[in-house]
């Protein structure tokens, strides 16, 4: 192996090291990393920044300012408020009608965003309750990455995978992920209410100040509100459509961000921009560099062939290795630059003769996203949730999370390997 090859491993598992450690801030991680790879020569500047997915980054900050926006008109609030009452006040009700919400929230404006927002307004409503607020957030954690799983923008793996891949449409991971998010989400559902059921009861006194909440007033601003619905509708149409459009997802989802800033006005503007999580756009950016080294120096295309080699380039075998190994890497690796990295291996595979890569990129893509599920440092919507809660003086602890999240992310796993091989392989 060349010198450089070796360098660019050295600094990639020093990077990835430093990221799991959460010692140092993941992005700063990241961006030195990245800034390593170009300064040591390992790869050149121009080359660099050819790496740089923009359609991901685009897609994410579109996505945030059309979210952020809304979330302004106090539309979330509302509707967790409404499914309460629609659950008659009764905590367990109210855990699985929130976790729906989240779920598909998930899917369609993505999960990290739909944590922010959800968080918040369950403690609003486990405070009323005066209910353990953590069974909750963890049924909703579990739920947030498997809504995330069912479409391009529900959570950043599948964003990558997307952009990385132009075949694979809006529509086409509807079509593909959707129907094994849905089979997951509906095995869950009476399970968090099995797992949680002692932990959350109430009295009927509190249940009723639930019901005496009016929830309509808790929608602040209805002209945004109409607005932010008009551009939210348009932009998901845009999904739908951009194949047919011949657009990028990220030239829908900025187009419904600046469209909606215009009709908001220009003193909007500042505030929606300094809302975007500026930390993990950077992030991807120096991660994107990181894994620009190993491609470059060919570090990936070797891990292809291994890989190959092990299961003899058998489809079925190929795949299952992706999901697997995908699932348990994800669990306790940040999902993300898990995926980087194997982008690019299963690019080098086609190169090398495997015919079919579809089953190898949903393989991926439910590894990496239900692969979250398994600890608490498995995706970035857990590690938000944890902190938010902490704030609030009720921790997750790793390990607590870790005896529920595990196993049910095992659980969705078998119901994953079951559904890839009998949709994609017999």
């Amino acid at each position: 192996m060349e010198q450089q090859a070796i360098l660019a491993i050295a600094i990639f598992l020093i990077i990835y090291a430093l990221i799991i450690s959460e010692k140092i801030h993941r992005t700063i991680v990241a961006m030195i990393g990245g800034v390593l790879m170009v300064a040591l020569g390992i790869v050149g500047q121009e080359t660099a920044v050819h790496h740089i997915d923009f359609n991901t980054l685009g897609l994410l900050i579109g996505m945030m300012i059309i979210v952020n926006i809304t979330a302004e008109t106090g539309l979330f609030r509302y509707m967790a408020i409404w499914a309460a009452k629609k659950a008659k006040g009764n905590p367990v009700a109210i855990l699985l009608a929130l976790c729906v919400i989240t779920a598909i929230g998930s899917a369609f404006l993505d999960n990290v965003t739909t944590i922010l927002l959800m968080v918040p307004v369950t403690f609003s409503i486990t405070r009323q309750l005066r209910v353990n607020p953590v069974p909750y957030l963890i049924a909703q954690i579990i739920s947030s990455n498997v809504g995330g799983t069912a479409t391009l923008i529900g959570d950043p793996p599948n964003i990558m995978i997307g952009s990385a891949v132009p075949e694979l449409t809006f529509m086409a991971f509807i079509g593909n992920l959707a129907p094994i998010a849905g089979i997951i989400m509906l095995v869950y559902l009476p399970l968090f209410a099995f797992l949680f059921r002692k932990q959350i009861r109430t009295t009927p006194e509190l249940t009723r100040g639930i019901m005496e909440i009016d929830e309509r007033q808790l929608i602040t601003n209805r002209k945004l509100l109409i607005k932010s619905l008009f551009v939210l509708g348009l932009t998901i149409l845009g999904f739908f459509l951009h194949q047919a459009l011949h657009l990028e997802s990220a030239t829908v989802a900025l187009a419904g961000a600046f469209l909606l800033l215009l009709l908001t006005g220009e003193h909007a503007m500042e505030q929606a921009l300094t809302k975007v999580e500026w930390t993990t756009i950077f992030f991807f950016v120096g991660l994107f560099v990181l894994v620009s080294g190993l491609i470059e120096t060919g570090v990936i295309a070797e891990l292809a062939a291994k890989a190959i080699e092990w299961t003899g380039g058998d489809a079925i075998a190929t795949s299952m290795l992706i999901l697997w190994l995908s699932a348990i890497a994800s669990a306790f690796l940040d999902n993300i630059p898990f995926v980087a990295t194997m982008i690019p291996m299963i690019q080098e595979m086609g190169n090398m003769g495997v015919g079919n890569l579809e089953p190898l990129w949903w393989s991926l893509a439910l590894g990496a996203c239900l692969g979250g599920n398994g600890s608490l440092i498995g995706a970035s919507a857990n590690l938000i949730a944890a902190g938010l809660s902490a704030k609030e003086g009720y921790p997750i602890r790793f390990v607590h999370f870790l005896k529920l999240g595990f196993p049910l992310m095992l659980l969705s796993i078998i119901l994953a390997s079951g559904y890839i091989y009998l949709r994609y392989l017999m």
